[in-house]
């Protein structure tokens, strides 16, 4: 595995200059919800693969510029958004697309501008009128930058403070995370981003209620006790959060990445496909993008703490998943899902590393059954005001028992339906989404209690696991280019296990444990209703600088009174440079 690493390096240190390539624009927002307004409103040609998320920064800049061109009759909203994603991405701001003037270099430090544009735009290379010291914010966007001809540099503070409290019980809830975030290219062929975030905070009880469940945080890998003072108690989490990659455009239509982060796939708030619901994780990625294809591989390293361990390695576990999206028209989107999940003596299953081939395949020629998952997902824009899509995945299965009705354990599969509409009644921006989620028994799971889909106790796919049931709704109104307003609300129907009993939903207990070989129905064990209410307002100061509101009630109705649990959480914020994470569970 090592060796295999290190020729990557070399071949991606080696490689000739091909086409150059960016740093991806991470999850957030702005950028992911105007490229879901772009894709349903406008039928044209963009080749946007909507289910990858992780879009490059060049490439967004250039499909802002193909919008503005094609389509130049924009509400002021959307072009409030294009210009902030120009300003967010301004080292890719230049010609051909904005008609600017041949680069200037100025002979001591080799820099370049590129901010003389013609008049036939409206989005424009925006400057700072007072810079901080003349170096600081030169541009809105960012701290510190460097353009030159053979190597960019953005740099950019990270903050998220929230601070609020549980209604019923006047008990103080907060998030403090600080950090930095540094990204750029070198000789116009390789690119790199970095990020860490040193967090502690004290979430609501549902959050606790997980951890001790699972000895893990959402979205944390190693998590330490936090004490304040300040507020009086000591049931905080502190915890160091990081991710980075580098990565090079080896061919005109194929891009390598080696790094330490999350993914996602699909088009709706989750994924049961890969989400970003876990902590970071050692991978390899691979893109190929080509015609109307988008194909996409990923080989990674996964964790499996045990509780006092002390200073031993963790164990290790692996994974390969590979993802093909085909664009049959300009609506239509057809994507195939694959991977596998498996644990070897702290070293990767060579075979898996073949981008090529049905993992079934493999399974049986290395006599290994580890944990196989397939899946299909479609994506269908309609009338340039609706998108439907849908995911489904499948675990495990025969035909025989799927369709005899007798609820056999081992018919372990999911499904996500769901619905975007856009302009909402005719008012601008004011957008919609419904999605339902169902995932049967034992989904995920796997007989060895080491092979199921997870990491570091956090599910890869949906945060429920399995054996649940949900729908979900958000309606998005930005009645300006500085508010945002959101609405949620989450009902679920899940069946938590009691006592020893296996009921299917905690995907880290071996499936060979199940109470029934027949019967088995989703939500069964210990039935739950969990319902998530809650209201987000924001305003942004400048580029991306948020002050945000909230409130946010949350109802649990257990089959067991004991269980029961209701509270309301109310409280207000400040972000800057980063995305909103709701942990809706």
């Amino acid at each position: 595995m090592k060796f295999l690493f290190v020729l990557i390096l070399l071949f991606i240190f080696t490689s000739p200059p091909v086409i150059a390539q960016s740093a991806m624009q991470p999850l957030s927002e702005i950028p992911y919800h105007w490229l879901d307004r772009m894709d349903i409103k406008y039928d044209a040609d963009f080749h946007l693969h909507s289910a990858v998320k992780g879009i490059w920064r060049k490439d967004l800049v250039e499909l802002v510029y193909a919008v503005d061109s094609t389509y130049p009759e924009q509400s002021q909203e959307d072009h409030q958004d294009m210009q902030w994603l120009l300003n967010e991405n301004n080292e890719w701001q230049q010609k051909p697309h904005t008609e600017i003037s041949d680069r200037k270099y100025i002979d001591s430090t080799r820099t370049f501008y590129t901010i003389e544009e013609s008049e036939s735009t409206r989005l424009k290379y925006v400057q700072s009128k007072k810079p901080v010291l003349k170096r600081f914010y030169q541009t809105p966007a960012h701290l510190f930058e460097v353009n030159s001809r053979d190597f960019h540099l953005r740099v950019n503070p990270l903050l998220n403070f929230r601070l609020g409290s549980i209604t019923d019980e006047g008990e103080a809830i907060f998030e403090n995370q600080r950090g930095i975030s540094i990204r750029g290219g070198i000789d116009q062929k390789l690119y790199f981003h970095s990020e860490i975030l040193e967090s502690q905070a004290r979430y609501p009880n549902y959050i606790r209620e997980f951890q001790g469940r699972f000895d893990a945080v959402p979205g944390a890998g190693f998590v330490k006790t936090y004490e304040s003072t300040w507020f009086d108690f000591d049931s905080g989490v502190d915890f160091l959060l990081a991710n980075a990659y580098i990565g090079a455009q080896v061919s005109k239509h194929v891009n390598i990445e080696l790094g330490h982060g999350r993914h996602f796939l699909g088009n709706g708030i989750r994924s049961l496909f890969l989400s970003d619901f876990s902590t970071d994780h050692f991978y390899l990625k691979l893109n190929t993008r080509i015609w109307k294809f988008q194909y996409q591989s990923i080989f990674g390293e996964l964790l499996r703490p045990k509780r006092d361990v002390g200073d031993q390695l963790l164990p290790k576990k692996y994974f390969a998943a590979h993802y093909l999206n085909l664009q049959v028209t300009k609506n239509l989107d057809i994507g195939l899902f694959e991977t596998v999940v498996f644990a070897r003596e702290n070293q990767f299953e060579l075979q898996y590393f073949n981008p090529l081939i049905l993992y079934r395949t493999v399974e049986g020629s290395i006599g290994s059954p580890d944990n196989v998952l397939l899946g299909l997902d479609v994506k269908w824009n309609l009338w340039r005001k609706i998108s439907l899509y849908s995911q489904f995945i499948l675990d495990e299965f025969k035909v025989s028992e799927l369709f005899s009705g007798n609820g056999w354990w081992a018919n372990k599969y999911g499904l996500q339906l769901g619905m975007k509409y856009i302009d909402l009644f005719e008012i601008s921006h004011l957008d919609a989404q419904a999605e339902y989620n169902v995932a049967r028994p034992y989904t995920y799971s796997h007989n060895n209690g080491i092979a199921h889909y997870s990491h570091y106790h956090q599910a890869l796919a949906h945060p429920l696991g399995a054996n649940f049931r949900e729908m979900l709704f958000r309606l998005r109104y930005q009645p300006t280019g500085r508010w945002f307003i959101t609405a949620r609300a989450v009902f679920m129907s899940t069946g938590e296990d009691r006592d020893t009993l296996n009921w299917g939903s905690n995907i880290l207990v071996p499936n060979e444990s199940h109470v029934n070989d027949f019967g088995n129905e989703v939500a069964q064990g210990v039935n739950t209703q969990i319902t998530i209410l809650g209201i987000d307002v924001s305003y942004q100061v400048r580029h991306g600088l948020f002050f945000d509101v909230f409130v946010q009630s949350r109802q649990k109705d257990s089959m067991l009174e004991s269980r029961d649990f209701s509270d309301t959480y109310l409280g207000a914020g400040i972000r800057w440079n980063l995305s909103r994470r709701w942990l809706e569970m």
